[in-house]
């Protein structure tokens, strides 16, 4: 099969490479790829940044979520059959979507929504679970309560503000002049120009606050959170509480410890919980999500759509921050 890959960590060119079809377990199905999303997440994987959590032997495909048809099934899978239309996101431990094929978990995966084509299936998965988890397992957002959402306009923000409207709550968001027309659309109430005005002086007493830019940004969401709120980050640094939570062992705790004194500290000065988040794979939650689309409460966006062959262009893309929504590549 044809795979992008990438042979060493850093900012590298990703390469098309033959490589064979994955061995399909007892419990999985191979999947026939037709459509992968572009994330962040990608990037910061091939960079080598999350290597302290996930360190992958080379040559390695990059890629977190897909949509595609069910081309094998294992000996006990028991929910999907050949011919079945599935999106999902792979065990962070065997992602690999920029590829015609993938093998993976069938607790991993759902049948894609049936009222969206492939390409837009595979904008879903791994922002649709993030923002669930962030929202709903981890913050238990309330009808009433208000939260920030950083980056309203990229692929999870976009996600994230139609998850947090029809959860009930208040929605504030960062974005563009470029992009204030399309949060608008998917129901922020309140919208801060991050060009022109800091949302740090404009927004306070807010309950909750979904962070997806990290750095200083972070850093100043802690002033606009009311004591006893919370912050929960997929761009910041993990702390030892997470490390703990992963059981990553004495070592890493110490040092994601030491890192994250900073966080430590405005935790603490602002009475304020923060909780670093790497989204885990989740077929039964994708079904939820699903439900949500095909009833019409959440609709994906898509900037733009690359071929399979123009993986390295829709990777710069990407990492140039002017997508509103998400990115696609088309495989089949």
């Amino acid at each position: 099969m044809k795979a992008m890959v990438i042979d060493k960590y850093g900012k590298v060119p990703l390469r098309l490479m033959e490589m064979p079809l994955p061995e399909v377990g007892e419990y999985e199905v191979l999947a026939e790829i037709r459509a992968a999303s572009v994330n962040p997440l990608d990037a910061k994987i091939r960079n080598g940044e999350v290597k302290l959590l996930l360190d992958y032997k080379m040559p390695f495909i990059l890629g977190n979520d897909f949509s595609g048809v069910v081309a094998k099934v294992g000996a006990k899978v028991t929910r999907f059959k050949v011919g079945d239309e599935i999106y999902g996101r792979p065990h962070e431990k065997k992602i690999g979507t920029f590829a015609e094929y993938l093998s993976i978990h069938e607790k991993d995966i759902a049948l894609k929504p049936g009222n969206l084509s492939f390409v837009e299936a595979a904008s879903i998965p791994l922002v649709g679970l993030t923002s669930y988890q962030a929202l709903h397992d981890l913050l238990h957002l309330q009808e009433g309560q208000k939260i920030l959402i950083h980056a309203g306009a990229g692929g999870v923000g976009t996600f994230a503000i139609q998850l947090a409207k029809l959860m009930g709550a208040y929605v504030a968001t960062t974005a563009s002049e470029a992009g204030s027309d399309l949060v608008r659309s998917l129901g922020a109430d309140e919208i801060i120009n991050y060009k022109a005005g800091k949302f740090e002086d404009t927004l306070k007493n807010y309950d909750a606050a979904f962070d997806t830019l990290g750095g200083e940004n972070l850093e100043k969401t802690f002033r606009v959170i009311k004591k006893g709120g919370e912050i929960v980050s997929v761009a910041g640094l993990p702390n030892a509480r997470f490390a703990k939570e992963r059981g990553l062992g004495f070592l890493k705790t110490m040092l994601l410890f030491a890192v994250s004194k900073k966080l430590t500290a405005l935790e603490k000065k602002h009475d304020v919980r923060y909780t670093y988040w790497f989204m885990t794979s989740s077929g039964e939650q994708l079904r939820i999500i699903a439900d949500f689309i095909e009833s019409g409460k959440i609709k994906p966006v898509i900037d733009r759509v690359f071929s399979f062959e123009n993986a390295q262009q829709a990777m710069e893309y990407s990492e140039s921050g002017r997508a509103k929504g998400k990115i696609i590549l088309t495989i089949k």
